[in-house]
């Protein structure tokens, strides 16, 4: 009797059960406009694969960075392992660029013996100056850079170094008589680089200095005034039709300053080996009484600073009159 009344009562819920579940299905079935939308959407899918092609992604791309801007180039990979004076042969060179060389040091101190330019006697172009100098004398890089090559050339250059500048810019030294530096040798501007001497087609001791730009060798008077042993301006334009045009060279102040440098350079003893002659200054004193006809490059060389610290360390600039008696801080 118990039995049967447990079985009406499981029967009377299933029945009362069943009626929500059917009352809650027919209230959440979906409108019949939104499951025939449904199925247009489905039949209107097109197949993507037919729609992306690689063509179309790389103009994508090309117009997204259409005006970025370039990589900066490193210098110290174009034509960085040649064996020759001009490492950028066939390479586009622009028709206008701006160097910076306000932090420079004079390679050396000489006055010019023979300038930059065609030379009829030997129907060639002489692409660099020659500076006077004494065998054994010291030889300083130009500019910050890295040594790219040290070599040897028997019916030219003789021993010479190529630095190349973080201001883009090479420089050539050339006749020397030992190296003080390595290929791939980091160097400050006045760095000690290389000793000078009488090596390869020379007829006298004498430093041959160029100062190249991506294989152009730039006049090195547009850009240093040896007469007044500084540079011209901070900045230096290179145009491919101004490259061989000196700036503001004046014959009679080279000859001048040639008289300065024999009085500040008196020629060496014949018993002074050369390799002695390391080219430091014979004074280690701190300051400099400044004397008739010196000029900031001549005092920075003779105590291995350069114009710029000179500058620095006294307070004045590039374009300050010198007056006799002058006492400079140089160290």
């Amino acid at each position: 009797m118990q039995l049967k009344s447990i079985a009406k009562t499981f029967a009377s819920l299933a029945a009362i059960l069943g009626t929500w579940v059917g009352a809650d299905a027919q209230t959440y079935r979906l409108p019949g406009e939104h499951t025939d939308q449904h199925r247009d959407l489905i039949a209107g899918q097109v197949n993507i694969n037919n729609q992306i092609k690689v063509e179309t992604t790389q103009q994508f791309l090309d117009n997204l960075f259409e005006n970025e801007e370039e990589p900066e180039m490193d210098i110290y990979t174009e034509g960085w392992d040649s064996k020759l004076v001009n490492a950028y042969a066939g390479m586009d060179v622009p028709d206008s660029h701006t160097i910076d060389v306000s932090k420079f040091c004079m390679p050396h101190p000489g006055y010019v013996t023979s300038p930059y330019g065609y030379r009829k006697r030997f129907r060639r172009m002489h692409k660099g100056v020659d500076l006077k100098l004494y065998i054994g004398d010291t030889i300083r890089a130009a500019f910050d850079g890295r040594v790219r090559l040290t070599n040897f050339e028997r019916r030219g250059y003789g021993y010479y170094v190529i630095v190349r500048h973080t201001n883009d810019l090479e420089t050539v030294y050339g006749h020397l008589s030992k190296f003080l530096v390595e290929p791939d040798q980091y160097v400050k501007a006045g760095d000690p680089i290389a000793l000078g001497g009488n090596t390869g087609r020379s007829t006298g001791p004498h430093l041959h200095f160029e100062t190249r730009y991506m294989g152009y060798a730039i006049n090195p008077a547009a850009i240093f005034d040896f007469a007044n042993q500084t540079v011209h301006t901070d900045t230096y334009t290179f145009t491919k039709a101004t490259y061989q045009d000196a700036r503001n060279y004046d014959p009679s102040a080279n000859t001048e300053y040639a008289k300065v440098y024999h009085q500040n350079n008196p020629r060496p003893a014949a018993s002074v080996s050369p390799s002695k002659s390391s080219g430091k200054s014979s004074s280690g004193a701190a300051t400099y009484k400044v004397k008739k006809g010196d000029t900031l490059g001549a005092i920075a060389a003779k105590h291995h600073v350069t114009v710029r610290r000179l500058c620095q360390l006294n307070g004045i600039n590039t374009k300050t009159t010198l007056k006799i008696g002058q006492r400079l801080k140089v160290r």
